[in-house]
């Protein structure tokens, strides 16, 4: 599994424990930034993070900041991106098994570290179900298609 994985300022300090995380797993990641706690611009980091996922260069995406809401949001404007702001392991794991997110969201000053790594093992050993929530995953991109034209 490869995952490419970003944060802002916010951020900053629980993706490199992600990271650290991720390399005791064995799993490929790369860092699309930041490098430091200076003050950026989230969507900036999103960005890259979503562009490639959505192109097929990585399977998923981590994503961090203050409250992971605006990294969320920015994320989902690309298309072909699911991600979900996930803040406990329930959620962590009917994410990816209802509804198939490829890029996951978490807030540094919302969870603690210890939470965030609990939630990003669930949440990269969790499979889709398919079934009926395939259907479900289907209208949304359906929805995606109809505003952006791109299926």
């Amino acid at each position: 599994m490869k995952v490419a994985i970003a944060a802002d300022h916010g951020g900053y300090k629980l993706k490199e424990e992600i990271k650290t995380l991720l390399a005791s797993l064995n799993v490929e990641t790369e860092d699309f930034g930041v490098s430091c706690a200076d003050s950026v611009d989230y969507p900036d980091y999103a960005l890259p993070v979503a562009e490639k996922v959505a192109a097929g260069e990585f399977d998923r995406g981590i994503l961090v900041c203050g409250t992971g809401i605006g990294m969320s949001i920015a994320a989902n404007k690309v298309p072909g991106i699911r991600c979900a702001l996930v803040h406990d392991t329930f959620s962590a794991r009917a994410t990816r098994e209802h509804n198939n997110t490829n890029v996951l969201a978490m807030g540094e000053r919302v969870i603690g570290p210890g939470l965030a790594l609990d939630i990003v093992k669930i949440w990269l050993d969790t499979d889709f179900q398919g079934g009926r929530h395939e259907r479900r995953v289907e209208k949304i991109s359906e929805i995606e298609a109809k505003h952006t034209g791109v299926k």
